[in-house]
């Protein structure tokens, strides 16, 4: 192919006739919009629209003599082939939080010279990391505008999709009694008002659910709360006249989606304004009347929404039946096929298993893109079949499948591994050792408020024991009918802040794997749920928490190296097999049951 065509290599070349002539050395293009959002409505996908790679993580940076995109391990594979062609060279970072393309930028620029980035998709914190970078080098940051608006001639605009409300029973505390507990820490705080862009936040406190992005239940807004209303700033049609009735008699107000920026800019000099610098925009930011003292603190939302409610978590013990069910129902089928000799590729597992669960009760959508892939694909971790690029699911191998579903009464996240024809030794071997580092995590017990990062090496012990790492988190914290991905907990190689601290109703996956490049992948993944621990000593050594194990789903015994488990290990698997069983069954019937009852098996 002549690279000299390619539509993202024309595309930068734009974008550097746009730089020459404004002066510009280098364009910062985030993966992010106006809410710092994981997934972008299309608007603002400004670096897949440049660059071609389709990751959900990546940071562009576009100078005059060169482009680099920089990517985590996730992606380094699906990047490499992506931006085949395209002249961006890739960089190759060490986690998704790594700021290696501020280094980079700081070095490669000139003294004297610009780089220019929207400020109302630079995150705050980025935004201050980045603007003393540059000064310390000697160069111009520019946040005023959006250096890609003029070069996107088709760029589509924004979602339209109507809001709705997340209903009782599910939506389990009234939105009246969320405002009120936000208020109550914005009196603690002393702030007068409180302004939130993340949207899941939006959602969390208004119970409020929408479709502007692919699967999260979100809409795009922003809410500055006052002490005695709110109000919610939305596009025009997205709020019909009975939700806009049952939002005033909560003291909700609705304004244009664009006048967020004014109300900030007109709020009154005797203000005290709270702000979450780590989920909130430069530009926005600097929306904020001169004289408004600013108390910097994290979203009040941010921390309530993470710790579910007893009756959330009976919600979503439910969620994970539906759940259980549509995966059995499926592998069944697949199994079935497989032995017929039907022909069945990776697109033809998210098909059918999207089928299956959109048949159970309370079914909204996909939590995030189902990851079908067999045998080297496996190796991928965020690797998506797609119709021109996919396998066929035959010989001998191992599939993983890491799939999820949004419920009105939670969310669901799994990962499963399973033989394809005769697993080999080694992939044994690696099936096992990620599946003791799953247990290994899975058992622990910890006093409240242990950081999530300092869990994190009983997960990776059993595997590094054997010289082996993977490049991602192992955990990270799961919504209620929102975003699959959700702080402020993580279980992983972070930097710890005291918002990290594992408490009772958190939510977290745990997600160890294996990835051998052009060989195969293995991750075992469930959700767990904080919960109290009982202890020999009681509450000597202050409180305790456990996981409990919600996902229902059977973990395959076949691909498992029985001389490396532990009696202790085997017991703990045999338990939650004989816990998918009891819950699943009931549900269940015919070859679906007969499926599970023979995957659930004990070991001994």
């Amino acid at each position: 192919m002549d690279t000299r065509t390619n539509p993202h290599r024309l595309r930068v070349d734009r974008l550097r006739e746009t730089m020459q002539r404004e002066g510009i050395h280098a364009v910062l293009v985030p993966s992010a919009d106006p809410h710092l959002s994981e997934y972008l409505p299309a608007h603002w996908q400004a670096r897949e629209w440049l660059s071609g790679f389709t990751g959900s993580m990546g940071t562009l940076v576009v100078a005059a003599d060169r482009a680099a995109l920089f990517a985590d391990s996730r992606y380094w594979v699906q990047a490499e082939a992506e931006l085949a062609g395209s002249g961006i060279e890739l960089v190759k970072i060490p986690t998704g939080s790594s700021a290696l393309h501020v280094e980079w930028l700081a070095q490669h620029t000139p003294r004297g010279a610009a780089v220019a980035v929207d400020g109302l998709v630079l995150g705050l914190a980025a935004a201050q990391e980045l603007r003393t970078a540059l000064d310390k080098a000697g160069v111009k940051l520019l946040t005023d505008s959006d250096p890609i608006d003029a070069i996107w001639p088709d760029r589509p605009g924004l979602p339209a999709a109507p809001l709705y409300a997340h209903l009782a029973p599910f939506a389990a505390v009234a939105r009246a009694a969320k405002l009120a507990q936000v208020r109550e820490a914005m009196a603690r705080a002393g702030a007068t008002h409180h302004f939130v862009s993340t949207v899941d936040d939006i959602a969390w406190i208004t119970n409020l659910r929408g479709n502007d992005v692919s699967y999260n239940p979100i809409f795009l807004a922003h809410l500055l709360i006052d002490l005695s209303g709110a109000t919610l700033f939305v596009g025009a049609g997205k709020v019909d006249l009975a939700l806009q009735t049952a939002l005033a008699a909560d003291g909700v107000r609705l304004s244009p989606y664009e006048q967020a920026s004014a109300t900030l800019r007109a709020l009154p000099a005797d203000a005290t304004l709270l702000l979450d610098p780590r989920r909130v925009t430069f530009g926005l930011r600097q929306a904020v009347a001169e004289g408004v003292k600013l108390v910097e603190a994290i979203n009040p939302s941010t921390l309530a929404k993470s710790r579910k409610t007893a009756d959330e978590a009976a919600h979503v013990r439910d969620a994970m039946i539906e759940d259980g069910v549509a995966m059995c129902r499926f592998y069944a089928a697949f199994e079935a096929a497989m032995a017929r000799g039907e022909r069945i590729t990776e697109l033809t597992v998210d098909e059918w298993l999207t089928a299956e669960r959109a048949q159970r009760p309370g079914f909204k959508g996909l939590s995030f893109s189902t990851i079908a892939a067999f045998a080297a694909n496996g190796a991928m971790p965020h690797y998506r079949a797609m119709p021109d690029s996919h396998a066929v699911i035959a010989g001998d191998g191992l599939l993983l499948i890491d799939s999820g579903g949004q419920y009105l009464g939670g969310t669901t996240d799994i990962t499963r591994v399973w033989p394809i024809g005769t697993p080999s030794a080694a992939m044994k071997r690696d099936y096992t050792l990620v599946l003791k580092g799953t247990m290994a995590l899975s058992r622990a017990r910890f006093p409240r408020g242990t950081p999530g990062p300092m869990l994190d090496a009983l997960a990776r012990a059993p595997l590094w024991a054997e010289g082996i790492e993977f490049g991602h988190g192992t955990g990270h914290g799961v919504g209620y009918f929102l975003n699959v991905h959700e702080g402020p907990q993580v279980i992983g190689k972070a930097v710890v802040t005291p918002h990290m601290a594992m408490e009772p109703g958190m939510i977290t996956s745990i997600e160890p794997g294996v990835y051998r490049p052009g060989q195969w992948g293995v991750r075992i993944e469930n959700l767990v749920l904080n919960v109290p621990a009982t202890t020999a000593e009681g509450q000597t050594f202050g409180e305790f928490l456990e996981f409990e194990t919600l996902t229902l789903c059977p973990i395959d015994t076949r691909c498992i190296d029985r001389t490396l488990l532990r009696a202790d290990e085997v017991a703990w698997l045999d338990g939650y097999h004989a816990t998918v069983r009891e819950r699943l069954a009931p549900r269940l019937d015919g070859a679906a049951r007969d499926w599970l009852m023979v995957r659930t098996e004990p070991l001994v």
